[in-house]
This record gives C-alpha cells, structure tokens and sequence, in this order.
C-alpha cells in the first residue's frame, strides 16, 4: 500500500487541495449568507425561501463532498510513507485546527436548520464575527504545513 500512495503522491496532494479550494470557499461564504439572511430578509418570504434554498445547496452539494474529499485525500496523505513527521509539531496543530473546521462545517449545518425552521436568532453581526473562525484555523494550517515548526 505504501508504494502504491507513494506513486499517486502528486495526484492525491493535487485533489486534496482542489477540495480543500472548494470546501474554503463554501466555509468562508455559507455564513456570509447567513449574514445578509439574518438582516435583510423577513421569515416566510419569497426572499427568505431563495436564501434557504442557496444556502442548502451550497451545503449539501459543495461543501459536504469538498469536506468528505478533504478528510479522504488528507487521511491518504497521512498513510502516505514520508510525509509526516510525527515528531514535529505541525501535524497535531494542523490536525486540530482541521477538527476545529470540521466542527465549524457542522455549525453553519445546524444554523442553516435554524433559518429553515424560522428561528434563527442570531444577528449579522455574530455571523460576522464567527466567520472569523475558519480564517483563523486556514491560518493555522496552512503555516502548520508550510513552516512545520
């Protein structure tokens, strides 16, 4: 198995950062619109069943696959033989920081439930400042990765 990941190595790093691409973007603009959701649009309107049916899709249909793709190709990675120095510190921080996003993809899922029940009490301004959190964990991964201090 390990020379078999080990010849893919170019391919798997290529789709684990394609997904990690499209999973961001989903993570950095689901909140976003929930930003503009929780202060323009007024439950049961017109309005709000186009905001509840973007940001289902955008869950589901990006976000879910890219985080599935992400776990996938990133698991491969970690099995690949030199990848990971276990004895740095990077892969705890970079590990953790992607646990941290992962629970972050599960927070918007529960939020996006809450706008389609109609209870949704949060304002912009916290979806404002929570989608703080996924930039602070890329930052962390990526110079987890980049530097591996």
């Amino acid at each position: 198995m390990g020379d078999l990941l080990t010849n893919l190595y170019p391919w798997i790093l290529a789709l684990h950062i394609i997904a990690v691409v499209t999973w961001m973007a989903g993570i950095f603009y689901l909140p976003r619109l929930y930003v503009y959701h929780a202060e323009q649009v007024e439950t049961g309107s017109q309005t709000d069943q186009l905001f509840q049916t973007m940001e289902r899709k955008l869950l589901k249909f990006i976000m879910n696959p890219s985080m599935i793709a992400v776990w996938l190709f990133g698991l491969l990675l970690v099995m690949t033989p030199g990848i990971v120095d276990w004895g740095s510190v990077w892969p705890y921080t970079k590990g953790a920081s992607v646990l941290g996003m992962s629970w972050f993809h599960g927070w918007c899922g529960k939020k996006r439930k809450l706008f389609a029940a109609g209870e949704n009490h949060h304002t912009g301004s916290f979806y404002r400042k929570m989608n703080e959190v996924p930039t602070i964990l890329m930052l962390v991964i990526v110079f987890s990765v980049v530097v591996k201090f």
